[in-house]
């Protein structure tokens, strides 16, 4: 916050706006960070004395008061640690998450449908915005790919973990024998990027193809070529975005998500050089499986990072990932997984 301060106090701040802008917000965010753990600091001493007081006069009354104060304070410590997980550079901000999904036909483009709605459904639960900027459907069901973005507090902060493989296996609805099937999903959770020093995406790199929007969407998608499929040329990487009914708005939100994918690929570009100069082993990251989702012959969701399980699949299907997050989490920077059945009594199968 100290080193903020001096750079607001420097006379070429305002020399661009934007950045300006952007650090004032962080040094907002850090300043109400420090005054929260300020504040509790001061609760806990105030708290030390009431309990020295109580024990002094044998007072049960004051000792009982500084009990509940005590739990109260142990909650309110539990979500500021909790907020320390939010450590990343973009972890504050808003995030794209995008379904794809795998071999296996319609039942997996119904189970990438099956995994939209779970995240519709925990947006909503936490008052996040959502907006759907891309949706392509599936031939007879469900959905080929999908592109959500999340808007609000530490939105890519709660949603970075659950990039990855998702595996369901269950009785296949579309099966006319009503055999058990396994199908696969890709999610990709990306940080947006209102303005970024590292991105820059200059105009002669682009190809910007216009076509109409494919499946149901009234006679303006029908009939006027709205949607847009942007190349980058030097990377070879496609968007595109057909969901809104102005050309324009589809473009913008094509640069948008385009802008995301670069800013991942510089940051893995970052990590896979560190861990070669480690001499570490750099995997695929996008096809780890890290979830699977079995609905027969028993119920039960586990994280394979984790190890986190529990038997409520129908309860995380509905958006309860909190359990899921809050591990995922707590691994990423301890590297500890959690007990098998935790909080559900699970068979830690």
């Amino acid at each position: 916050m100290a080193r903020l301060e001096a750079e607001a106090a420097s006379p070429e701040f305002w020399a661009d706006s934007s950045q300006a802008q952007a650090t004032l917000v962080r040094l907002a965010r850090l300043k109400e960070q420090i005054r929260a753990w300020r504040e509790l600091e001061g609760r806990v001493k105030e708290l030390l004395e009431l309990a020295r007081l109580a024990e002094e006069e044998g007072e049960d009354s004051l000792l009982e008061e500084a009990k509940a104060e005590a739990e109260k304070l142990a909650h309110r410590l539990e979500r500021l640690e909790f907020q320390q997980y939010f450590s990343g550079e973009y972890d504050a901000g808003d995030a794209l998450l995008s379904i794809h999904a795998g071999a296996g036909g319609t039942d997996s483009q119904d189970w990438a449908e099956m995994l939209l709605r779970m995240y519709l459904r925990w947006a909503q639960d936490h008052g996040f915005e959502t907006e759907i900027l891309d949706l392509t459907p599936g031939e007879e069901a469900g959905i080929k790919s999908a592109t959500v973005e999340v808007r609000g507090p530490d939105a890519y902060g709660f949603l970075k973990g659950e990039k990855g493989v998702h595996r369901l296996v269950r009785l296949s609805p579309f099966d006319a024998a009503h055999r058990r099937h396994t199908s696969f999903a890709l999610v990709e959770v990306l940080p947006v990027v209102e303005r970024d020093l590292r991105v820059e995406v200059r105009p002669e790199e682009l190809k910007v193809d216009r076509f109409r929007a494919s499946g149901p969407g009234g006679q303006n998608v029908q009939k006027v070529s709205t949607a847009v499929r942007v190349t980058h040329i030097p990377t070879g990487i496609v968007v595109t975005c057909q969901s809104e009914r102005s050309q324009a708005q589809n473009l913008e939100n094509a640069l948008k998500i385009l802008k995301a994918k670069l800013l991942e690929l510089e940051l893995r570009r970052k990590e896979e050089e560190i861990a070669r100069l480690r001499g570490e082993r750099v995997s695929a990251e996008w096809g780890n499986q890290i979830r699977s989702y079995i609905l027969h012959p028993y119920t039960l969701v586990k994280d394979h990072r984790t190890g986190y399980e529990t038997t409520q699949a129908d309860r995380v299907l509905d958006g309860e990932l909190d359990d899921f997050i809050r591990e995922y989490l707590r691994w990423s920077l301890t590297g500890t997984k959690a007990a098998a059945g935790v909080g559900d009594g699970g068979e830690g199968r």
